[in-house]
């Protein structure tokens, strides 16, 4: 290699955004495989159960939501392990819980299996993402925490897109009979990111500030970090209507065939996969609170071009008004997500612990819980209403979001 190449590497990694990656092979391939088996999930669930195993789609549904809802508590469980034993093998027990979730998958063929195996699979993801974040505080360096919060949200997108394709690809080629096959390989892939991370060498970060010892400030800390959980749950839930509303509505609502949802998943997958890392070093605001105001506010307005093709008078705008709003979505996204990663992990001088980081996955969970019921329900009552809630939601956040400051030295105060 010559020396000239050599130097222009860096230089293009670091146009593009992408944070230094030499000796950090193994944590790349881990997250990758990992979020290729959540791909794989994704379309499998309720097909495998309801196509090979012969169970009711309805009684399936529920079953899944009992497990998921069971294995909510499992955040902060991870949590208080994360504190005993570090976040890495969290992360390599969740994988491994993961994988034998789906093993088990293979031999459920009544409402009770489907209900306890998702318990085991969901438990696997909320403890991943328990300690992921805190994992990665580990394996990098204090300045590029932002930069590779923004690289493992694209490896994410590519994984999920990777895995939805190969699933989409074998059912095709191969018919429903995949489906086995599928999921034995699903588990495979958990057990090979579990692999990954298993032999991983992480060094724990050493603290910018003591934790407070005095009851004020620890009090202190505690409001403020509820607030970055509350400002999180539109962010939640605007990633879940992306999976649970977009389908219905433009189906049910607009009218349109069943391939717009498909066509507007595939460009934000796109648009976050190649541009998080750009966005995310160039054009997003260096303080988090301020990218996450930012990306409310680019948010509430994704949620008003949703809601253009509704109105009677501008119905003919469908296309047009759904593409800008799946545009929007994937610049708020991108705004969002690295920020409030940052924001979990160094908002406190404990946000980096067990307890902080179980509160903070507990969000994502219950949100992802309830989104299919309260999406719904409202788009049942109207179809303007999930998308003015959650641009209301968005706005209440971007104007909560700068409250969000990162800690200052805790100073003491001489008594008088």
């Amino acid at each position: 290699m010559s020396t000239t190449t050599a130097n222009r590497r860096p230089g293009a990694a670091a146009r593009l955004g992408v944070p230094p990656l030499r000796g950090h092979g193994r944590f790349v391939t881990g997250n990758l495989i990992d979020s290729v088996g959540n791909g794989m999930l994704l379309p499998l669930g309720l097909l495998y159960f309801t196509d090979v195993q012969g169970l009711p789609a309805a009684h399936v549904g529920m079953a899944m939501t009992v497990g998921q809802a069971v294995a909510l508590p499992v955040t902060f469980l991870a949590g208080r392990l994360m504190d005993r034993a570090g976040p890495r093998p969290v992360v390599v027990a969740a994988n491994v819980l993961s994988a034998v979730g789906f093993v088990l998958f293979l031999f459920a063929d009544r409402l009770w299996h489907v209900a306890a195996v998702h318990v085991l699979v969901q438990a696997g993801i909320n403890m991943y993402f328990t300690a992921q974040r805190t994992l990665i505080t580990h394996v990098t360096g204090v300045g590029e925490r932002r930069a590779w919060f923004a690289f493992t949200g694209s490896l994410r997108n590519i994984g999920l897109a990777a895995g939805s394709a190969a699933a989409a690809g074998a059912l095709v080629v191969f018919g429903k009979g995949a489906l086995w096959w599928l999921i034995a390989a699903d588990a495979a892939t958990y057990l090979l990111a579990a692999f990954c991370f298993a032999s991983l060498r992480t060094t724990p970060p050493q603290p910018e500030e003591p934790a407070p010892d005095d009851r004020a400030a620890r009090s202190d800390h505690t409001r403020r970090y509820l607030l970055l959980v509350a400002v999180n749950l539109p962010y939640v839930l605007a990633q879940a209507a992306l999976s649970v509303l977009v389908a219905l509505y433009t189906t049910r609502a607009l009218g349109l065939p069943a391939s717009a949802a498909s066509l507007l998943f595939v460009v934000n997958t796109v648009l976050v996969s190649g541009c998080s890392t750009v966005i995310t070093a160039h054009l997003a605001p260096k303080a988090p609170r301020r990218a996450v105001v930012a990306g409310h506010l680019v948010m509430a307005a994704a949620m008003a071009a949703f809601m253009l093709p509704a109105l009677p008078s501008l119905a003919f705008t469908a296309w047009a008004a759904l593409l800008a709003a799946i545009i929007l979505f994937s610049v708020a996204e991108i705004l969002l997500g690295p920020a409030l990663s940052e924001l979990s992990v160094t908002l406190t001088p404990d946000a980096a612990g067990g307890f902080t980081q179980g509160l903070y996955q507990f969000s994502w969970a219950v949100g992802m819980v309830a989104a299919p019921a309260l999406f719904t329900l409202l788009l049942e009552a109207g179809p303007l209403l999930p998308w003015g809630a959650e641009a209301v939601a968005c706005l209440l956040a971007a104007a909560a979001a700068p409250a969000l400051r990162a800690t200052s030295r805790h100073r003491r105060r001489k008594p008088r």
